[in-house]
């Protein structure tokens, strides 16, 4: 089994990368109210909340192989199609904040910090979350996967989103949720990564460089107070 750091460092980075989903936005809430409302319209029988929570598998799972499942295993009378229409029509309804978010990158961008976000996802769907969430005006650069033709975790995402920030993979710092995209994908073009364990565990032998509590410690990262590199065994 590998152990990450665990040593005292104290970096300045001049630049913050983010995740979307687990990461600013709190999808895991935003689904719980989307699925509250969603099997109060349809009357799905108890346990369908929990088990679309686990198909959903964080968002990795395409919807309508969630639904095809729930519908083959609850015995449901409503087709996979209806089901995936209200999800279009309705699961981003309640977009839901990562806490602490605001008050992170507004630090940040107090201090001089600039600001980018990079997400996998289609252009209106990750937009409309981002206005909600009022995002948008926070960030000095978002990159949405579909609309600039490539996806995390391929290196030109990250790159891109470097460009755009006018910054260098050494002086910029990714925060994200997600192993193989925001902790691996990363540290492959030289980025430093900070994990917010919200999502999928880190696998044996991936190591992120910083192991966030929450939103609040990347501050302490980038202005280069004290901070104690955790590491995530599996």
């Amino acid at each position: 089994m590998t152990a990450c750091l665990n040593t005292e460092v104290t970096p300045i980075f001049h630049a913050v990368l983010f995740d979307l989903d687990g990461t600013l936005h709190d999808r895991q809430a935003t689904v719980a109210r989307y699925l509250h409302g969603h099997v109060t319209r349809f009357g799905h029988p108890d346990g369908f909340a929990q088990r679309f929570t686990t198909l959903d598998d964080f968002g990795y799972r395409g919807k309508r192989e969630v639904f095809e499942t729930l519908t083959r295993e609850f015995d449901l009378s409503t087709s996979t199609d209806e089901l995936l229409q209200d999800y279009d029509a309705h699961g981003w309804d309640e977009c839901q904040l990562m806490p602490y978010a605001h008050q992170v990158l507004d630090d940040l961008r107090a201090g001089g910090v600039r600001i980018g976000i990079v997400t996998n996802g289609w252009p209106e769907k990750q937009q409309a979350c981002l206005d909600a969430l009022d995002l948008t005006r926070r960030a000095d650069a978002v990159i949405i996967s579909k609309a600039v033709g490539v996806a995390k975790p391929h290196r030109d995402i990250y790159l891109l989103a470097l460009d755009r920030l006018e910054t260098t993979a050494p002086a910029t710092l990714f925060v994200g949720d997600s192993p193989t995209n925001d902790v691996a994908g990363p540290q492959a073009v030289g980025l430093r990564a900070a994990y917010l364990p919200t999502g999928h565990r880190l696998p044996e032998g991936l190591c992120a460089d910083f192991t966030l509590t929450d939103l609040r410690d990347v501050t302490g990262i980038v202005f280069g107070r004290t901070f104690r590199a955790r590491g995530v065994e599996a």
